[in-house]
This record gives structure tokens, sequence and C-alpha cells, in this order.
């Protein structure tokens, strides 16, 4: 049964397969309420950017056909959804055979629009959040790592190309279902649940053999709520190479030419 395993064995029971903008964090908290915990996803690696050098080196052995060391990123945990896990599906299989894959579906032209408003926008588009991004790129070495790495991602799936100047919200619907279909042909059914979260609790409790919870399946990130942490991110890292870099000027300056407090001129994610 999934769940009962000891966290110390460090083994992944369940990969996500399913694209980013497909309820993935909803999947994240509802496999950690069904005990199956923790669970990676795309927020462990924005939250500590010094792994992203991980998943570059992953991407390159995928490409070169080395053995990716998955023991060092995924020591500890016990699931993983999202990218960038999810792009390494086929690898995670491999990795660990017993381990079932869970493919999270929505309608495809409403992902595609969710694209377009998210991870393209910020990714390419002619956006305040590309324009954050790039930005935030040229403060933090990371932060640009990171942001390579997803473009050279989308390119290589076939999905999104974040050179390409407009968007086309009818081919990225019909790329995610010819996705989809993918996973579902290699996948073995014994292994595979195709699940949306308006199917509710039982499919996937019943796939992973627990218990479902008395508490409603958790409904979070929506693309509203991925603008706001995104600019807010952003924000929170100039604002702080800001004060870093005035405070530096100041401590070159004699005290008596020092004004006595900040300019009024920083930023916020909250400014209309």
């Amino acid at each position: 049964m999934i769940g009962t395993r000891r966290t110390e064995d460090h083994t992944v029971e369940v990969i996500g397969a399913g694209l980013p903008r497909t309820a993935t964090l909803t999947q994240k908290i509802a496999l950690e309420m069904l005990g199956i915990s923790p669970c990676y996803h795309m927020l462990n690696v924005v939250s500590d950017l010094s792994g992203i050098y991980q998943w570059s080196d992953a991407l390159d052995q995928k490409t070169s056909g080395d053995q990716i060391a998955w023991s060092k990123i995924y020591t500890g945990f016990r699931a993983t959804v999202d990218w960038p896990g999810a792009f390494f599906y086929r690898e995670l299989m491999d990795a660990y055979p017993d381990a079932k894959v869970l493919l999270s579906v929505r309608d495809s032209e409403a992902w595609a629009r969710s694209m377009q408003q998210t991870i393209w926008g910020a990714l390419s588009g002619d956006t305040m959040l590309h324009d954050l991004a790039v930005a935030r790129a040229r403060i933090e070495p990371e932060w640009h790592q990171f942001l390579t790495l997803m473009q050279d991602m989308w390119a290589r799936s076939g999905l999104l190309d974040a050179s390409q100047e407009s968007f086309d919200t009818s081919a990225l619907a019909t790329a995610m279902e010819r996705y989809n279909q993918q996973v579902r042909d290699y996948v073995p059914p014994e292994r595979l649940l195709v699940w949306s979260p308006t199917q509710g609790w039982e499919p996937l409790c019943e796939f992973l053999g627990v218990p479902a919870p008395s508490a409603p399946l958790p409904r979070v990130n929506d693309s509203g709520s991925f603008v706001a942490m995104f600019t807010g991110d952003c924000m929170t890292a100039l604002n702080r190479w800001y004060d870093q870099q005035y405070a530096s000027s100041q401590a070159q300056q004699p005290s008596h030419q020092q004004p006595s407090h900040m300019p009024t001129g920083h930023m916020s994610a909250q400014a209309g």
C-alpha cells in the first residue's frame, strides 16, 4: 500500500507526469494530506534556487544518455509533481520501478489560456511578468539559470517555444492533448491514473490504496494567484538588490553627506 513506507527509505512512490498548470499544487497538497509526504514541486525549486544546477545537470544527462543521480535531488521525498520532475517522467519510472504515475488533466483550451496568462507570459510574453523576470535575471545568476532552463525544457518538450513572439492558443491546446496521449501510450495501465481534481478524492485514493480524507480536496494556485506570487517574488528580489546597492553607496560617502532616510522610490509589489 502506498503511503505506509517510512520517509527514511528515500523512495519516490508517486510520479506526477502532468504538465504545469494542471492543478499540480493541489496534487502536492493532496498527496501530503494522504500521507505521501513530502512531495516535490516547482515551489521547492524557486524557494531554494541553489538546487537549479542539479536540474540543469539532469537535462544535460538526459540529452547525453548518461545516468541521472535522482537520489541527490529526491532524498527524503516520496512523491514528485509538476515540472521540472514531470519533464523526466520516463527516466523517473526507470529509476523508481514501483512508483505509480499520476497524469493530471484539464480542458486543453482552458489550460492554454492559463499558460498564456502565466508561464508563457513570464518567459516570453510582452508582459510585466516577463519584464520583472528579465530584470531579476540581471541581478541573480541562479534566477537567470532557472529561466534559461525553463525555456530550454519547454522548447525541447515541443509544447512551447519561448522564442515565439505570438501565442497560438489552439496550437498549444493541441500540443497538450498530444502530450497526454503520449503519456497514456507509454505508461503501463496498471501504473497510471489519469485524473482531474474535479473528480475528487475517490479515484486518487483508490489508485493509491489509501482512505479518503473527510476534508475537501484543496483548490489552489489559479492564474491570479500565480501572477501575484511571481510578481511578489521578483519585486522582493529587486527591492533586496536595491537596498544592498543603496547601502553600499551610502557606506562610500562621508557621514555628513548621507541622507537621514531612504529615498521614496522603493518599489512595492502592492503599488498601483
